[in-house]
């Protein structure tokens, strides 16, 4: 499974147009049921390449999130707004670049 996505139902349908997997979740309990789904799998080919979160499913887990990213290199997680925009003090991914290169691009 190269991608997966995990986030609200309307964002899930849109990613399932373009091949994408995934599962709906709206409270902390399925988004992490599914987070644990998507990284957990037993072998590492059967995990997602790419797990794509919206920022509401990724703020329901925050400590997840960074435990996974510390302890493992698949999946790379991606953030993405949700259907009401960018959440509120959430930068982008370009104002991150920037930060980091100390450059515009």
């Amino acid at each position: 499974m190269e991608y997966y996505f995990i986030g609200e139902r309307e964002l899930v349908l849109a990613f399932s147009l373009v091949g994408v997997a995934g599962t709906a979740v709206s409270t902390r309990e399925q988004a992490l049921a599914a987070f644990v789904w998507a990284t957990e799998q037993s072998q590492e080919s059967e995990r997602p390449r790419i797990l794509i979160l919206s920022e509401q499913a990724a703020s329901l887990l925050e400590q997840e999130v960074v435990a996974c990213q510390m302890r493992v290199t698949r999946p790379l997680i991606v953030e993405v707004p949700g259907l009401q925009g960018r959440l509120e003090g959430k930068k982008s991914l370009t104002d991150l670049i920037r930060e980091a290169i100390g450059m515009h691009i």
